[in-house]
């Protein structure tokens, strides 16, 4: 048997993973990052490809974050930048996702060193600001650069000053151009220019776009597979129209407005054999399939 990797298909070949994931038509469904609390952190021009271990923050600043986030369950720190204020007070912003609590708080701060002083846990001022985040990582991954860019420039026209920003790595390059709205935690992907403002203005609006829609990032992916496949059977595409009751073994029960009961059974397959970010040989992806019962 040979130790060699499998030639990679001739038709992936020089591609970009977002195209053929694309073309191999992998689901969107259940792909959003799991994450219930995040922290972003203004930090104008290039990144590292691992904003979490590198990076231009300061030391203690850095030591600040990293602590953060190791006592912090289902957290996740993001950088974000966005034109034109290379020389403001970076903005701090400490987000809060879930099921029954949507919560922003901003850290007033000056320089990237007061990080260090900050209360994470408590401190902030709460504020009602809604935030669009576009993955625009281009050291992390092709995708994510030219797709996400060109997002990112369609959307900042579309919304107001403080509420479009270019992030770090979300999760997910080959479903660029990927969006993550907060504090509602919901992930976008395979968003274009054209489509971007008018998705994301519909579901900033209260109505799910199940074409774009990789899922609420407060959920475990069962759970994100099973809404998907709610939603797309029932017809219930209303932001809050589904609540979790529950998870039962491979079972996942959610309740409309009205009250009434919703099932789905979630079981793994294996999905398309496509590359997980540019430059990564193509492998078998793992699928998690709905049936509503």
């Amino acid at each position: 048997m040979s130790d060699q990797p499998s030639p990679q298909p001739a038709t992936q070949i020089g591609r970009r993973c977002s195209d053929v994931s694309r073309a191999e038509k992998e689901p969107l469904a259940a792909t959003a990052s799991t994450t219930k609390e995040w922290l972003l952190v203004e930090v104008p021009g290039s990144w590292p490809r691992d904003v979490a271990i590198e990076g231009p923050l300061p030391a203690p600043a850095h030591a600040a974050v990293a602590a953060w986030l190791e006592e912090t369950p289902r957290s996740r720190a993001l950088f974000v930048r966005r034109p034109g204020r290379a020389r403001a007070a970076p903005q701090m912003l400490r987000v809060v996702s879930t099921e029954g609590r949507a919560e922003v708080r901003r850290f007033a701060v000056e320089r990237h060193e007061d990080l260090a002083d900050a209360d994470l846990e408590h401190g902030g001022e709460q504020v009602q600001t809604r935030l669009v985040l576009v993955c625009g990582h281009g050291s992390r991954d092709q995708c994510c650069a030219t797709r996400g860019t060109a997002v990112f420039g369609a959307l900042l026209d579309a919304l107001g000053d403080d509420e479009a920003w270019i992030s770090s790595h979300q999760g997910g390059h080959r479903f660029a151009g990927n969006a993550l709205l907060l504090p509602e935690g919901i992930q976008l992907g395979r968003l274009g220019a054209e489509s971007a403002p008018a998705v994301v203005e519909r579901v900033r609006a209260g109505r799910i776009e199940l074409a774009h829609y990789r899922g609420r990032t407060y959920h475990d992916a069962p759970v994100q597979a099973a809404e998907h496949a709610i939603r797309e059977a029932s017809g219930l595409v209303g932001v809050d129209d589904l609540r979790l009751v529950g998870v039962e073994g491979a079972t996942v029960r959610f309740r409309d407005q009205d009250g009434a009961v919703h099932e789905a059974v979630v079981e793994k397959e294996v999905g398309p054999v496509v590359p997980a970010s540019c430059g990564a040989p193509p492998e078998p992806q793992e699928l998690l399939v709905a049936r509503v019962i």
